[in-house]
């Protein structure tokens, strides 16, 4: 099945989203103060690209914390609107119910980015 579907994905949308992260992580790299944010940017990248078969391990410290707040305030909360507002459109049909758990995913990634780790799923 998560072959199946991440081609799906890939196909409808995966590119597109997984591509507008990895050029936004290149725009934030630009700048050294900005790379810390353009790595984050690279893992949303990583898993919008192919989501099925994988799952976000949370974790980190109080730098993380700081950092998550930081991202919050300047790039996360509209990121993570979008994805879930996305998601919410997607499970109106059962076919896309799968495809909005995936968007729900990444709206949760996109929150709290600092500190997460995205691996395959067990």
């Amino acid at each position: 099945m998560k072959s199946i579907g991440n081609l799906l994905w890939f196909i409808f949308g995966g590119f597109i989203g997984g591509m507008s992260c990895t050029l936004s992580g290149l725009f934030w790299c630009i700048t050294i103060i900005g790379i810390p944010i353009g790595k984050q940017c690279f893992k949303l990248a990583k898993l919008a690209f192919f989501p099925f078969g994988k799952e976000v391990e949370y974790g980190g410290g109080p730098v993380s914390f700081l950092a998550n707040v930081l991202w919050l305030i300047f790039s996360g909360i509209p990121m993570a609107a979008e994805f879930a507002l996305i998601g919410v459109l997607m499970c109106i049909t059962v076919v896309g119910i799968p495809f909005g758990h995936q968007m729900f995913k990444l709206a949760k990634l996109a929150l709290m980015p600092f500190g997460a780790k995205v691996r395959k799923a067990r």
